[in-house]
C-alpha cells in the first residue's frame, strides 16, 4: 500500500523474516559442515575438543573461550547502545520461536488467530474447533522442539556421534535426559510463559536501561505531532482524536490502537520508553500503515530520543560509546585470529625423572651419561601418525647428547595421550667441574615423520651432567 505522497511503506516485519529464516537455515546447516573433519564450532566435552572456523583445538587450548565470550557479549551490549533492545527482536531465539508458534503455526497455519496484526487477542478456547485445533499446534510445535534441542546440542555433540549416542540409551543416557530437558522447556516457554520471558525472565531488558543513552535508536511514538495520550504519571488521558485536539489541536494521532493490538510484548509505545519494548518495530509498520492512507507519515519510528522527542538534531551513530565497543571487539578479533594461528599441531609435556643421571663404564674407558624423561605426547590430527624427537643442544655440544631411547618413530592415534620413556646419551665429556654437577639446558624437537615442518613442536629441558669426581668413580 502506498500513501499520497507514492512513498510505500517500510515493511519492516518481512524484513525481519528474512533474517528469521536466514539464522534459522545457518543454524541447521552449520553443525553438518566440515573442513578436513573439523566443524565451525563444537565445544565437545566428550572428546575434549574445540572446533573453531574449522580448526581443531585441544581443552588444553580453551583459553581462547573466554575471548569468544568477550565478543558474544561484548557485541551484544554494543548493539544495545547503538540501535536498543534489538537483538532481542531480530536475533534472539525466544523471539524467533515465537513468531514460529504464534504467527505461521497458529496464525496462518491453522487460522486459530484471526490476524498477525491482532497479537493481544487470544483465541477463543470454548469453542471445539479451536480446541482440536490447539492440540495440532502444540503437537507441531513439540516436534520442532525436538528439532531445536537436538539443533542446540549439534554444537556440543556433532551430528555424526549424536545419532549414534542416540541408539545406544544405555550408554547415553545424559544425551536423552539433555534432549528431552531442553524440549520440555521450549515447549513451557513457548506456548504457556510466551513474551513473560522477555518481561519478567531474561535479564537483558534490566541491563538495557544501564546502556541507553539519548542517541540509542529505538522505537518511538514522536508526542510533538501524535499528541500526549498518557500523562507525566503514564496514565492515559485520552481515548479519541477528538479528546485530544480538544488539549493539542495539532495531535494526528486517530487512536486506533493498531501499534498496541500489534505488539507482542503487549505494550503501548505512546506511553514512551518502556523496558518491555523488544525493537521487533511491528508497531512502526502499524501506524506507518495507518498515516499512510491519510497521505502522512508514522507517527512511530525507529530514530533516537535526541532526534524525535527532544528534537536537539539528527541522531549521532558513530559517537565516543559506539566507537570504543567497536575497538574492542576488533582487538578480540586480533587476539582470537593470533592465538588461533599459534595453534600447536601437537601436545607434548616432558618431565625429567627424579634421579638425575645414571653412569656405566664402556668397554672402550669412556664413560657413558643416562638422563632419563618422561614425555606426554597426544596427537591432535585426525589421523595415525609416527612421531620421533631430536636433541638440539647447546653451541660447542652440538651432535653430543644423543636419544638412546626409544631407538626409532612411534605411532599415536589421534586423542590419546601416549607416555613413552625417553633417554638422552652422551659419551663424550661435556663439562669439567670439580664441585659440582652442571645443569645444561637444551631443547627438544619432536615433530611428525613427514610431515616435519607442519607439525612440529619445541620444548625446553635440561640435561644434568655430573661433576668430575663421579666420573672418575664410575671408571
Amino acid at each position: 500500500m502506498k500513501n499520497k505522497n507514492g512513498e510505500k511503506p517500510q515493511a519492516w516485519r518481512f524484513k525481519r523474516y528474512y533474517i528469521y529464516i536466514s539464522i534459522t537455515v545457518l543454524t541447521l546447516v552449520l553443525p553438518w559442515i566440515t573442513v578436513n573433519g573439523n566443524h565451525f564450532f563444537l565445544l565437545s566435552f566428550d572428546k575434549l575438543k574445540l572446533h573453531l572456523a574449522f580448526v581443531q583445538f585441544d581443552m588444553q587450548e580453551l583459553y581462547l573461550m573466554p575471548f569468544l565470550l568477550m565478543f558474544m557479549f561484548l557485541g551484544i551490549f554494543g548493539i544495545t547502545v547503538l540501535g536498543g533492545r534489538v537483538f532481542c527482536g531480530w536475533i534472539c531465539p525466544q523471539t524467533i520461536f515465537r513468531v514460529i508458534y504464534r504467527d505461521m503455526i497458529e496464525t496462518k497455519l491453522l487460522g486459530l488467530r484471526s490476524r498477525i496484526k491482532n497479537k493481544q487477542k487470544e483465541p477463543d478456547m470454548s469453542k471445539a474447533k479451536n480446541k482440536a485445533k490447539k492440540v495440532i499446534a502444540v503437537s507441531l510445535w513439540v516436534g520442532l522442539a525436538l528439532l531445536a534441542s537436538s539443533n542446540f546440542l549439534w554444537f556440543f555433540v556433532p551430528p555424526e556421534d549424536f545419532f549414534s549416542y542416540l541408539s545406544d540409551f544405555s550408554n547415553h543416557w545424559t544425551l536423552f535426559g539433555t534432549v528431552l530437558s531442553i524440549t520440555v522447556f521450549l515447549i513451557y516457554d513457548i506456548i504457556f510463559l510466551k513474551e513473560d520471558y522477555c518481561i519478567y525472565v531474561c535479564p537483558y531488558s534490566r541491563i538495557q536501561s544501564v546502556l541507553y543513552d539519548e542517541h540509542t535508536v529505538m522505537a518511538l511514538y514522536n508526542i510533538h505531532r501524535g499528541g500526549n495520550i498518557y500523562n507525566s504519571n503514564k496514565e492515559k488521558q485520552f481515548t479519541s482524536q477528538k479528546d485530544i485536539q480538544v488539549q493539542e489541536p495539532h495531535a494526528e494521532c486517530t487512536t486506533c490502537e493498531s501499534c498496541v493490538t500489534v505488539c507482542p510484548t503487549h505494550i503501548d509505545i505512546r506511553k514512551g520508553l518502556q523496558l518491555e519494548c523488544i525493537n521487533c518495530l511491528e508497531c512502526v509498520d502499524a501506524c506507518t500503515t495507518v498515516m499512510g492512507k491519510l497521505g502522512k507519515p508514522s507517527l512511530v519510528t525507529w530514530s533516537s530520543d535526541f532526534e524525535v522527542i527532544e528534537q536537539k538534531g539528527k541522531t549521532h551513530y558513530f559517537r565516543a560509546k559506539v566507537v570504543g565497543y567497536m575497538l574492542v571487539l576488533v582487538g578480540i578479533i586480533f587476539a582470537l585470529v593470533f592465538m588461533s594461528s599459534t595453534k600447536e599441531n601437537m601436545l607434548l609435556n616432558i618431565n625429567k625423572e627424579t634421579r638425575l643421571y645414571s653412569t656405566k663404564l664402556l668397554p672402550d674407558g669412556k664413560v657413558r651419561v643416562d638422563n632419563a624423561y618422561e614425555f606426554l605426547l597426544q596427537n591432535t590430527q585426525n589421523e595415525k601418525m609416527k612421531f620421533y624427537f631430536e636433541v638440539v643442544a647447546p653451541k660447542g655440544m652440538e651432535g653430543k647428547i644423543k636419544i638412546a631411547k626409544p631407538s626409532k618413530p612411534f605411532t599415536a592415534v589421534p586423542n590419546i595421550k601416549k607416555k613413552k620413556i625417553v633417554v638422552l646419551r652422551t659419551t663424550e665429556v661435556l663439562v669439567k667441574d670439580d664441585r659440582k654437577d652442571t645443569v645444561i639446558p637444551i631443547t627438544i624437537r619432536a615433530f611428525a615423520i613427514g610431515h616435519e615442518k607442519e607439525i612440529v613442536v619445541f620444548r625446553h629441558s635440561t640435561f644434568v651432567f655430573p661433576k668430575t669426581d663421579i666420573l672418575k668413580k664410575a671408571k
